[in-house]
């Protein structure tokens, strides 16, 4: 049995997919200020470095996700070029789940759902 359960890679992955993205368009916009608006390299030395952590896990849990999953050799290489331009993790993420490449994330449990509330009803 594995250390780590399938279902937490998808929602790493999920996580990270995100959070790459995020600090994708965090750099550009600190490079817009630097390069065009006040000419003040603050924004690229906050998020350089924190998108370049997000980047180097995105690419850790697409290898263990690429490997636990059984991904084919398109869609693990998909995955990882998905990280170079902006947004392109989201949307790998995105096309991923709607053809089935990664499960759908489970519906969280509500108080209408759960067996207790069921049972009584």
């Amino acid at each position: 049995m594995s250390l780590v359960s399938t279902r937490r890679i998808l929602t790493a992955f999920r996580a990270i997919a995100a959070a790459e993205a995020v600090t994708w368009a965090a750099l550009l916009i600190g490079m817009f200020f630097k390069y065009v608006v006040v000419h003040n390299e603050i924004g690229v030395q906050i998020f350089g470095p924190v998108h370049g952590v997000a980047f180097i896990v995105y690419v850790a849990i697409t290898l263990l996700a690429w490997h636990r999953l059984g991904w084919n050799l398109l869609t693990g290489v998909l995955a990882l070029v998905a990280s170079v331009p902006p947004f392109g993790t989201v949307i790998f993420e995105r096309w991923a789940s709607r053809t089935g490449r990664i499960a759908p994330a489970a519906p969280a449990a509500t108080p209408a759902n759960t067996p207790e509330r069921s049972a009584r009803a």
